[in-house]
């Protein structure tokens, strides 16, 4: 069977990942309330979970690949090494990520009145 690299480079971080526990994004209270999914749509590996009011990047399916970054409306997605000290509970309950159903494809953003992102 032959392998394309992708694959074998995708695997071998998600070994890494698995091994050190290190999680590489995290989503933060600014997604509260909104729920954008703009980021969930362009996840190479649907790292992206969904609860009733936000999503959550499992911490063993993220490769780090940056690609959500600049798709959050409300910038709520940081690096595990460079995320404001006030979220840093967020670390937590991003690791519980893989509890919710994965979200993959962009839906319309919740919109609930604690919500201080642009309407889509």
């Amino acid at each position: 069977m032959a392998w394309d690299i992708t694959v074998l480079i995708w695997l071998l971080l998600l070994i890494a990942r698995r091994i050190s526990k290190l999680m590489t994004y995290i989503v933060t209270t600014p997604c509260i309330d909104c729920k954008y999914t703009d980021c969930a749509a362009v996840c190479p590996v649907e790292a992206f979970h969904e609860t009733p009011d936000r999503l959550l990047i499992n911490p063993d399916t993220c490769i780090d690949c940056d690609a959500c970054l600049p798709e959050c409306p409300v910038e709520a997605i940081y690096s595990d090494m460079s995320y404001p000290e006030e979220y840093a509970e967020w670390m937590e309950k991003n690791a519980e990520a893989e509890n919710f159903p994965i979200i993959s494809v962009k839906q319309p953003a919740l919109m609930a009145p604690g919500c201080t992102g642009p309407p889509e």
